[in-house]
Parts: structure tokens; sequence; C-alpha cells
């Protein structure tokens, strides 16, 4: 499995940025075993959350062994604590970054697919959020969105303050990539306006898979935007378990995403140092 540091310049926040790619180009089969038919590889663009960078999933996840095993390739940017929107003014156009800039690139520099129907964005969290929101914006683009404890905070942001120390919770904090938090709800900030247009639209709507662990507090959030979008008439599967706000939740649950993502379901998992002995 080949996994591939790329520093890209990128227009949209006018900056190098770092991304992680996992590319199963190199993968080597046991005698006997069938040979994968050569055609572009199914994508998943895949988002870090707060605090977090391009190294979180493979450092995090055993994300790598999964991917070679179904023949995805994966594309991990740092988004920084940006929620993945766009600021213009900071130049800071991340929305716009992952969900097309990012994909245009990618497809230049590696064999991925083209196609709506294989090209998939999930995130954590704030990525799990970004996730949601860029699926949904860029929904030409991506068939499959999955989030993971997603930041659903848009019903909660007009009641912030800056009376506390945690800068996440601070109203200036939301106000720095938000901007006017009264405004937020009637806008493509909102995951459930985006799906309201998208349904008036009669637009083609992505598939959906999201998941929260029954101990994480943003549990309710997420529900609500269940709730949401299966009465929007969304194709929605959704599960709870065991787990906080950590990453063996979201080990765990990676997982599920792949195992939920279109792929492939005779893949086989190359030769590689933890099966030696096979």
């Amino acid at each position: 499995m080949a996994l591939i540091q790329v520093n890209l310049m990128s227009q949209t926040l006018m900056r190098t940025v770092p991304v992680n790619v996992i590319l199963p180009v190199d993968k080597i089969l046991w005698p006997g075993m069938p040979v994968r038919e050569e055609k572009p590889f199914k994508t998943l663009y895949l988002l870090h959350g707060i605090f977090g960078n391009y190294t979180d999933w493979v450092s995090g996840t055993c994300l790598q062994r999964w991917a070679e095993e179904k023949d995805l390739a994966v594309v991990m940017p740092s988004g920084d604590n940006s929620f993945y929107v766009d600021r213009k003014e900071s130049h800071n156009f991340y929305g716009e970054f992952v969900g097309k800039e990012l994909v245009e690139i990618t497809r230049k520099m590696f064999p991925l697919s083209h196609k709506r129907e294989d090209t998939f964005i999930a995130g954590l969290s704030m990525g799990g959020y970004g996730a949601i929101r860029n699926g949904l914006k860029y929904s030409d683009t991506f068939g499959y969105i999955a989030g993971l404890s997603s930041a659903m905070i848009i019903d909660t942001l007009e009641e912030r303050t800056n009376d506390t120390r945690n800068f996440m919770e601070r109203k200036d904090f939301a106000e720095s990539f938000f901007g006017d938090l009264s405004k937020v709800k009637e806008s493509d900030l909102n995951p459930e306006w985006l799906v309201k247009k998208l349904c008036k639209e009669h637009a083609d709507l992505p598939k959906i898979y999201l998941a929260c662990g029954m101990e994480d507090s943003l549990l309710p959030g997420n529900r609500r935007m269940r709730d949401y979008m299966k009465e929007a008439g969304m194709d929605v599967t959704y599960e709870e378990g065991p787990g906080a706000h950590e990453w063996d939740f979201w080990n765990r649950y990676i997982k599920k995403v792949i195992d939920w993502l279109p792929l492939a379901q005779d893949s086989l998992m190359g030769i590689n140092s933890g099966n030696v002995g096979v």
C-alpha cells in the first residue's frame, strides 16, 4: 500500500497544503489470487477534526489496511481549525478547496475515478460537519457522504457568548469562520438549508451515513440531523454505539463506513508485514 505525502499549492487558500494519499497501486497478491482489473480507483476524501491534521486518520486508525483490502484510494488534507468553510476576508476558501479544487488536482495527479458514484467524502467531528456541508454543497461531485461524531452545532451558535475560557465554545471563535452567527441558519453553511435547496431543485441526493457514540455530547445534534434528512426523503444509514468523542470509536466506525461504501466485496488483502505467515 503506497502512502504518499503531497505538498500542493492551493489557489483557494493561496498557500502550500500538506495532503496524505493512500493509493493501492503497489498491491502484491499471493500466487493464484485474482488480479484487480486496471481501472481508476474509487476515492474517499477524508477530513480530520479540530486540533488535527492530514496525518490523523493514518496514525489514529487502521484505515490504511482496510483501504488496501477494498482497493480504495483515500485523500486526507489538512484543514486547520477551519470547519472547512469559506472566509473571503482571510482568503481561506476551505469549502471550495475540499469540495472542488482538491478533487480536481488529485484526479490530475493519480488514477482516480471521475464518476460521482465513485467519489466519496467523510470526516469526524469538525470534519464530519465539513464532509456533510461540502458533500451537500458539491453534491454533483460526491455520491456518498459519511459523518462520524459530526459537529452539528448550527442550531446552538446564536446562544454562544464570550464568557468562557474554552475557546471552542466562544462566540468570537465561531464568528471567525462562520461570520455573522444570526445569518448562518439561512445560508449554505447550514446542512439543513442545503438539503432543503437540493430537494427543491429535485437534485440527485447523495447517500448518507451518520454515526455517533452514545457517550458523546454531540449525540443530540446527530440525531436531529438524521431525523431532518430522513424526513426530507434522503437515503440515510444511522448508527449509534458505545463510546465518546475518541479514536476507539472512530477506528471502529470508519471500518463500518468503508463496508457501507459501494466497493468490491471480493477484494483481497495484499502481501504485507502483517500477513507474512498466511
